[in-house]
């Protein structure tokens, strides 16, 4: 049980970090380029794909941490296993910020056609995206290296 639950974290691990990276660093400087009336539509549809990637990358996280917590228990888990938790909170909660938020706002003003709010909405997801990815890396280094930041 241990091995599946491990996997269906790293599953979900790999999904949310993974795309945030691919976001930021792939897709985003070339969508730059692009006319707003072409860039805004573009970056929801893929915000919008990859936030319904993200819910399932967060059940499957919260679950398998979850379990896999009640299975050791609180006071025996490793300190890397309290960071991921205090660092998966905060995260999630970014998360929801951007989702029911900053993205309702974005799809709301691309309804509209007002591309500059639209622009400055993605500038608002993109500094909490990058916030999260950051978050998301010193987690992982957390997890395998607990004495570093503890």
């Amino acid at each position: 049980m241990s091995a599946a639950l491990l996997v269906a974290h790293l599953f979900g691990v790999v999904i949310w970090i993974g795309g945030m990276f691919f976001v930021l660093a792939c897709l985003r400087p070339v969508a730059h380029d692009l006319q707003p009336q072409q860039r805004a539509p573009l970056m929801t549809g893929v915000l919008g794909r990859f936030f319904g990637w993200v819910v399932v990358s967060l059940v499957l996280i919260w679950g398998s941490g979850l379990l896999r917590m009640g299975q050791t228990g609180m006071a025996a888990a490793p300190p890397g296993w309290h960071a991921m938790m205090l660092t998966g909170a905060v995260m999630t909660v970014i998360f929801v910020v951007i989702r029911l938020g900053h993205y309702r706002r974005l799809r709301d003003h691309l309804a509209r056609g007002d591309y500059p709010a639209a622009g400055a909405a993605l500038e608002r997801i993109r500094r909490l995206v990058l916030i999260n990815l950051v978050l998301g890396v010193v987690t992982i280094v957390l997890a395998k290296f607990p004495t570093l930041g503890l």
